[in-house]
């Protein structure tokens, strides 16, 4: 079957349908040349992040234009799972949305809905800016009849809740990814990530996520901190692996170029959170 005009143009939707693995960042500091920068790497997709990013509403609309003009998907995290909040972010020519803190299938159905037109959900129409995100010539119309299919949902499974419903939620309609948030998952379940290692339960939890996606026929995805280790996480299955941030990239490089320039021995500093050291 064909690929419609906003499914050829995303990027990440096209990786997804042929299985992945794609990868892509994290983009948390506000401005289009960042974005731009970002997305010259070579990655399929980058997140703005407007949860724990320095990146406000006009700053989303920026990075959204900058990515799409650079034929790389623009996904924007929300802050919580709010409906204007989607549609905020959809409205700005979003590819797709990452939604955290998820519990329950009822909050999944909810979102579902908030991000859908009718008669499938309940998301409002008339954005005068998504359309060229896409390609030049798609019209209102033709983004009103596409969207539904073409955009992208993905939770993040982060919580004890959402890990124990995680079945349920895999298996709402209309929900594409389910995305781990390893940080606050480990967090969640008493086990957080320290020193950069993994408590096994940790790891249990992430493979329960892993085989409830699939069975359900849905993309998983993951946040990594470096190359190595999206490299295990792709090797494992995933599809849709985050490889930095960067908040994580930029202190790193000048951190070991610093420490070269010194003559000092060690490479980069360890990264011991989410965004970095």
């Amino acid at each position: 079957m064909a690929l419609s005009t906003m499914q050829e143009a995303s990027r990440l939707q096209k990786a997804l349908k042929k299985g992945g693995p794609t990868f892509g960042a994290w983009q948390m500091l506000p401005g289009s040349n960042v974005s731009r920068s970002i997305a010259r790497t070579g990655v399929d997709w980058v997140v703005v992040d407007c949860e724990h990013g320095n990146i406000d509403d006009g700053q989303m609309h920026e990075a959204v234009a900058a990515l799409a003009a650079c034929r790389v998907s623009p996904i924007v995290r929300i802050a919580a799972n709010e409906a204007w909040m989607v549609k905020r972010a959809l409205d700005s020519g979003a590819h797709g949305i990452l939604v955290p803190l998820l519990y329950t299938q009822a909050d999944a159905t909810r979102l579902v809905s908030s991000a859908k037109f009718p008669p499938q959900g309940t998301r409002g129409f008339g954005s005068p800016f998504p359309m060229e995100k896409f390609h030049p010539s798609l019209t209102t119309q033709d983004y009103l009849l596409q969207a539904n299919t073409s955009l992208t949902t993905i939770v993040q499974i982060e919580t004890k809740e959402a890990l124990a419903n995680v079945d349920a939620i895999a298996a709402t309609e209309g929900v594409d990814v389910l995305l781990v948030g390893p940080f606050d998952l480990g967090n969640n379940i008493g086990h957080p990530i320290l020193d950069g290692k993994m408590h096994d339960d940790l790891t249990k939890a992430i493979d329960t996520i892993l085989t409830a996606a699939q069975k359900a026929g849905k993309s998983t995805g993951i946040y990594c901190t470096s190359g190595e280790q999206s490299k295990h996480f792709a090797d494992k299955g995933f599809n849709m692996i985050s490889i930095a941030a960067d908040m994580i990239a930029l202190p790193a490089y000048l951190s070991e170029t610093l420490k070269k320039a010194k003559g000092e021995s060690g490479g980069a500093e360890k990264v011991t959170g989410p965004y970095g050291r």
